[in-house]
């Protein structure tokens, strides 16, 4: 579960599987403003595609980003209420690869999230993007 202090509230249900890293639905515990971030994808501070052909080190730098823009807003990683991880694969294992890096980074925070297989992101040799919404009390 969440800080005490935390606005974000992780939901899990006895009527669902505990086996999955994530809470089931997460809800504000008061007044909230919610922040959407665009993907974080995995680019350095030129715009480059950092670590070609490498989804884990790809999900890390999404996630340095991602934890850059949520500071912008005043937020943190204990602050997102919702994730949706996209890789660019049809691999299953790819998946987890970027799935496990970002579980790794949110620790205790199982925030429910997506973990998606697309065909092609935005950015030449992109092979991971991270969506996010954060929520931060009134």
């Amino acid at each position: 579960m969440t800080q005490p202090d935390s606005t974000v509230r992780l939901i899990r249900s006895d009527a669902l599987t505990d086996t999955a890293p994530y809470a089931y639905a997460a809800t504000t515990t008061g007044a909230a403003r919610l922040v959407f971030l665009a993907g974080s994808c995995p680019l350095d501070a030129e715009g480059a595609t950092v670590a070609p052909g490498d989804i884990a080190a790809q999900a890390r730098q999404c996630l340095t980003n991602l934890t850059a823009a949520l500071a912008a807003a005043d937020a943190t990683m204990r602050d997102v209420i919702y994730t949706r991880v996209l890789v660019a694969t049809t691999a299953r294992e790819d998946l987890v690869a970027a799935w496990t890096v970002v579980h790794d980074a949110f620790a205790d925070h199982e925030v429910p999230s997506t973990l998606q297989g697309v065909t092609v992101l935005g950015y030449p040799d992109q092979l991971v993007e991270i969506e996010a919404v954060a929520a931060l009390g009134l």
